[in-house]
């Protein structure tokens, strides 16, 4: 079947069979490194997207799901102002360590950083799974933004 999303602020169209993976069209068809399965099973946050803007777990959605709708990785975020802030201070931090879940990590620090981010910066861990660093510095990186957030507002 034809599907045509954004991605990343540019329009794609491409054929995938109904039942393939967002996740396997995204890594596979379209070379984004930071798209990374981790459990397949929408446990451990690897994979996750900006879905029209809502994070999203990019293996528990069918790639024809997104026809007409808009997908942001961490390519696409990583460009933006708060991408930019988030990579900083979470870096600044020490908050990343092997870097596997780091993308959907930094993926739902964006969605949560452009809402203002007034509510407790724990709420852009849970669903994220982390075996190197035991979420303290990348707590510590996400209350800086949260500061560097309310000081522009």
């Amino acid at each position: 079947m034809r599907v045509t999303f954004e991605l990343n602020g540019t329009t794609v169209s491409l054929d995938c069979e109904p039942r393939r993976l967002l996740s396997d069209v995204l890594r596979g068809d379209q070379g984004l490194p930071s798209m990374r399965t981790g459990c397949e099973q929408g446990v451990c946050g690897s994979c996750t997207v900006l879905l029209d803007g809502a994070p999203a777990r990019a293996c528990l959605v069918l790639a024809a799901q997104v026809d007409g709708h808009a997908v942001e990785t961490w390519e696409g975020c990583a460009r933006t102002e708060v991408g930019e802030l988030l990579a900083g201070t979470v870096s600044e931090a020490h908050g990343l360590q092997c870097g596997y879940c780091t993308p959907g990590i930094l993926v739902s620090g964006c969605a949560w950083a452009r809402t203002g981010a007034a509510t407790d910066p724990r709420t852009v861990l849970d669903g994220h799974l982390c075996r190197c660093t035991g979420y303290v510095q990348l707590l510590e990186g996400l209350y800086e933004v949260q500061h560097a957030v309310r000081r522009t507002s």
